[in-house]
């Protein structure tokens, strides 16, 4: 569903708070959720434009004898897994636990693209994205360097800075972004923090996961996209 870019007349940001949480163990990698990113906000074509993407973890049984819990940590990402992915090249029997993490903007509340932006193009918004304006993006690149999730990439179009900004031309007329309506296993949760509906999947995760955590929390960035059962090789 495609919608008008522009945030609805009368929209009020301080009387929201968006979050978005991913259920890693719900991932089944099917890469859904990247194709109608694409589409929805017309990324650009190719293996190197992705405002979302799947990750696939696949950890490998130690040596004998190592003393070691855990193989090698690989991990790949076939065209940000829009397509699903191949079986591993890993035999079976030498894989100790394989998953998916869907990777996406973290919507720092303590933001470094918005710190380092020169003209003011990235900004924080109350209601908790950060967007980017390309109307005043210069596009030097400085964001993408600050990023330290590598959320960011030069559109090759407009020569302007691209992210996530969590359809926010849909969740601003009350749409899920494009990458949650699609989930077939409600991997990816959304919902509005001040104004909850009856039986909300965003409560109900927070309610469930209260040991969901962020990623690379450690950088000081308040990273507020939350996962579920995230394990301690996700980087």
């Amino acid at each position: 569903m495609l919608v008008s870019s522009h945030t609805p007349k009368g929209y009020d940001p301080t009387k929201h708070k968006w979050l978005m949480a991913i259920d890693v163990d719900r991932c089944i990698g099917c890469g859904l959720c990247v194709e109608a990113c694409k589409t929805e906000n017309a990324v650009p074509v190719g293996p190197n434009y992705f405002r979302t993407w799947i990750e696939r973890y696949v950890i490998t049984r130690p040596e004998p004898g190592s003393g070691e819990m855990r193989g090698e940590t690989l991990v790949d990402s076939p065209n940000g897994g829009m397509h699903g992915f191949p079986p591993s090249l890993v035999p079976k029997e030498q894989i100790l636990k394989s998953f998916y993490v869907p990777k996406l903007c973290n919507l720092c509340e303590h933001s470094p693209c918005s710190q380092v932006c020169p003209v003011g193009a990235t900004f924080d918004t109350p209601d908790g994205a950060v967007l980017v304006d390309p109307k005043y993006c210069i596009g030097c690149g400085f964001c993408i360097q600050a990023c330290p999730y590598g959320c960011r990439f030069m559109n090759p179009v407009t020569k302007t800075a691209e992210k996530c900004s969590l359809c926010y031309h849909r969740i601003t007329r009350g749409l899920k972004p494009a990458c949650v309506e699609v989930c077939p296993t409600e991997a990816r949760v959304f919902g509005d923090l001040k104004n909850p509906v009856a039986n909300d999947p965003i409560h109900r995760f927070i309610e469930k996961n209260k040991a969901a955590q962020s990623l690379k929390p450690h950088l000081g960035t308040a990273p507020r996209v939350l996962y579920a059962e995230l394990d301690k090789e996700v980087r």
